[in-house]
């Protein structure tokens, strides 16, 4: 019926007479399953044939380089000693326990060298390269944009070098951005359930909207970010902020599907289960961690109740085995509030956070030269492990960054939403404590966002399906040349991110700053 067709008595169709749809249309994820896992398949492969490739390489006389000299002992320690560290004597016994017994899988496998330290960190590589594929197509609903996402991980030098060595930060960012995936699969689950409700004509049962029921992916995304707190106390800036994007969401799912008070209903039904997914969880997966620290009888402080503090006091409800676990936490906090600048604590490969996104301040994690390194086919040769960012990739953070503020101010686009939400808890907590010592490493868990949003930028750079053949064509050969720049940036780093022997020359033509020296 048009509205001519109308009889004057007749209420008019008001779906006619909208400018857009009612409610948003029923794409719940997308449809082209076996083409999305060939093509996840073919990156994540390319992911393990980079990480994987001369793993135990280098090392500092088949002993662990950097940080490793801290996490790889520490590993071998929780595997020999029934899964905890009660040996004081390594020092840094300062992070939760998760690292180090991922550590210690490889070594079980691989024993006490390269492979075993740094098995692992190449695992977790591979693995976040797979996550970001699958979670950029499902926000795109294009896998050609998961797999150009995925690509430009693949060559980013900071994961790349990071999920070569034996450290911790790589454990973090999978966890992290697993619990974000679990997120944005959650935010099309709520969706559906909406579109459901709303088909069966039930949204104006009740002014708040309907109960959503168990959301099993939230709960994931809490466990998850349990074990990133497990394995950095930094994981706790991620629940923050994943925990305000998630109710969010809500209120925007309840608003978009008609519900009469959105704001009220998502603070009645949403709130609450979200603060039990994505805090209470957490809490209980991260105390569950020191399961082996407190079946344990030499753990440090495990037995602090009695010993350093009395049985007595404010908290002497609290069972002895919590009581000593929060000893232990505080004096690991006190540890790393006292690593401030003020305080003394300089180092040569310091940087702070402003620096991050643009990758002004890399890390040098190894370096040898002299007459015993050779095969440069120079006099004098060195080799050098840099943790350091793709330049193609990371100098256009800042236009990335203002691009996506655009999208999501004006346009409202919830994709951007959710990039910057994991981008910023990457970086901004970082602010609030810039005299702490802080180094390029803390920026791990933001590459995986920097690649969203290069990936999200691609994807207006093609177009729409909507847009003429010349514009698309002319978006394809724009991506294509700067997904190549990005690839052949990558491969001329290459020698700089894996200790391969290179002249004086060739040395310092890699440092293209300043600061990178």
């Amino acid at each position: 019926m048009t509205l001519t067709d109308q009889s004057p008595h007749q209420a008019p169709d008001r779906r006619l007479l909208s400018p857009g749809p009612v409610t948003p249309p029923a794409d719940f994820g997308p449809a082209d399953r076996a083409r999305g896992w060939i093509v996840t398949a073919f990156v994540t492969a390319l992911a393990a044939i980079t990480r994987f490739t001369m793993l135990h390489y280098p090392t500092d006389a088949k002993t662990p380089v950097f940080d490793e000299k801290h996490y790889a002992p520490q590993g071998w320690q929780v595997l020999t000693g029934n899964w905890i560290e009660d040996n004081p004597g390594y020092g840094l016994v300062v992070h939760p326990p998760v690292g180090k017994q991922l550590i210690a899988l490889g070594e079980a496998l691989f024993g006490y060298n390269g492979w075993g330290w740094r098995f692992s960190a190449a695992v977790s590589g591979v693995i976040l390269v797979l996550l970001v594929v699958r979670i950029v197509r499902r926000m795109t609903r294009s896998t050609l944009l998961g797999g150009l996402a995925g690509l430009l991980l693949v060559v980013d030098g900071v994961t790349f070098v990071s999920s070569r060595l034996g450290m911790l930060d790589i454990f973090q960012a999978v966890f992290v951005v697993a619990a974000f995936g679990c997120l944005i699969v959650d935010h099309d689950d709520v969706r559906e359930r909406m579109a459901r409700v709303y088909a069966e004509g039930r949204v104006a049962d009740s002014v708040w909207g309907p109960r959503l029921g168990v959301r099993w992916w939230r709960f994931g995304a809490g466990v998850l970010l349990g074990l990133a707190v497990g394995t950095k106390w930094s994981g706790l800036y991620f629940i923050a902020f994943f925990g305000l994007m998630s109710v969010a969401f809500d209120v925007a799912a309840r608003r978009a599907y008609k519900v009469e008070r959105p704001w009220f209903g998502a603070a009645l039904r949403d709130i609450g289960p979200a603060l039990y997914a994505l805090v209470v969880i957490p809490v209980g997966v991260y105390v569950s961690t020191y399961w082996a620290w407190f079946a344990s009888e030499t753990g440090v402080d495990r037995h602090a109740v009695g010993k350093q503090i009395g049985h007595d006091g404010v908290f002497s409800f609290v069972p002895d085995a919590l009581r000593s676990l929060w000893y232990y936490s505080a004096n690991v906090l006190d540890f790393h509030s006292g690593l401030t600048n003020s305080a003394g604590n300089q180092h040569p490969w310091e940087s702070k956070p402003w620096t991050w996104p643009m990758g002004l301040r890399p890390m040098l994690y190894y370096f040898a030269d002299g007459e015993q390194i050779d095969g440069c086919g120079a006099e004098q040769c060195v080799k050098a492990v840099m943790l350091i960012g793709t330049p193609a990739l990371w100098w256009v953070s800042l236009p990335m960054l203002a691009w996506g503020l655009w999208q999501l101010l004006v346009r409202r686009d919830w994709r951007w939403a959710a990039v910057l939400t994991g981008y910023g808890a990457g970086l901004l907590p970082w602010f609030a404590t810039l005299d702490r010592q802080m180094y390029y490493f803390y920026a791990v868990p933001m590459a995986p966002f920097l690649v969203m949003g290069i990936a999200l930028v691609l994807g207006d750079v093609l177009g729409s399906a909507r847009a003429s053949q010349e514009r698309r064509t002319t978006g394809l050969v724009v991506t294509c040349l700067y997904v190549g720049l990005v690839v052949a940036n990558f491969v001329w780093l290459w020698p700089i991110l894996t200790a391969v022997p290179i002249s004086v020359e060739h040395w310092h033509n890699q440092l293209w700053l300043p600061s990178w020296r």
